[in-house]
């Protein structure tokens, strides 16, 4: 069931609180807090490589309706995390289990990290509060933020653990993370993974366990998405429990020709 979090979904999805406004508030408050604490803040406050946005768009795979950034129904009895997973573009994410985010043990370390911590855990628990009603309209916007942050940096853990990368392993099959763009991969399904395990630091691109090279996703709804959610050790740790899931290397090389001639190398 969802609490009263002060605003609706449909307005965080289409109205003022879009991704791209939350996500520049979140990063001005993380300016200002590492500021205040004499901190260096230039990797906590790095933002994301919006470039990924012109980079990756492929509208053959792309639907433009720009109506709603949510898939499926929007049921008041939808929890938070199902809500969020079903957003467009976030079908990368798996559902982290509440137990799981329950236990303190696994987000040890994390209440540093993200604004608004404990506001954020009861909105991503879907915790009874009446904070939407006392706090101001910035102050929601960067509660909403730094939820999605905090479920990114638990995700990272999740899938690392067993019952996580199982529930990766069905992605997988099921092509939902993309499938390789390179010609002689073959159509080869790819895996999520950072370049950085530092948040804000890089988008999340797409490994490809043929050829062993990252790109960037085909969904342009995926451009913004933080890296550090997924992390750099995930694709590895998850081929090496699926050994049997792991392809034969690419060893079939494009050879460009003029008039039918190969170019010499210089």
């Amino acid at each position: 069931m969802h609490r009263d979090r002060g605003v609706s979904k449909t307005e965080i999805v289409g109205g003022p609180l879009d991704r791209k406004r939350i996500n520049d508030a979140l990063d001005k408050h993380l300016e200002k807090s590492s500021t205040s604490r004499g901190l260096n803040g230039k990797d906590k406050s790095k933002q994301l490589d919006h470039t990924a946005n012109n980079k990756c768009s492929d509208e053959e795979y792309e639907t433009d309706s720009e109506e709603s950034d949510v898939s499926g129904s929007d049921g008041d009895d939808t929890s938070w995390i199902s809500w969020f997973c079903n957003l467009r573009g976030n079908e990368v994410f798996c559902e982290v289990d509440d137990e799981y985010i329950q236990d303190d043990f696994n987000l040890c370390g994390l209440s540093s990290q993200v604004p608004y911590y404990d506001y954020a855990l009861d909105l991503i628990l879907d915790v009874e509060s009446s904070h939407g009603d006392i706090f101001t309209e910035e102050q929601n916007e960067l509660v909403e933020s730094a939820a999605e942050m905090l479920y990114g940096l638990i995700h990272v853990r999740y899938v690392l653990a067993a019952k996580g990368m199982a529930t990766m392993l069905e992605k997988y099959k099921n092509y939902d993370f993309g499938r390789c763009p390179r010609v002689y991969c073959c159509g080869q399904p790819c895996l999520p993974v950072g370049q950085s395990d530092i948040p804000r630091s890089s988008t999340v691109k797409i490994y490809c366990p043929k050829c062993e090279d990252i790109y960037y996703p085909r969904s342009k709804y995926q451009g913004n998405i933080d890296g550090a959610y997924f992390g750099t050790t995930f694709p590895h740790l998850f081929l090496m429990t699926y050994g049997h899931l792991r392809p034969q290397k690419a060893i079939q090389n494009y050879v460009p020709r003029v008039f039918g001639f190969k170019l010499n190398k210089p």
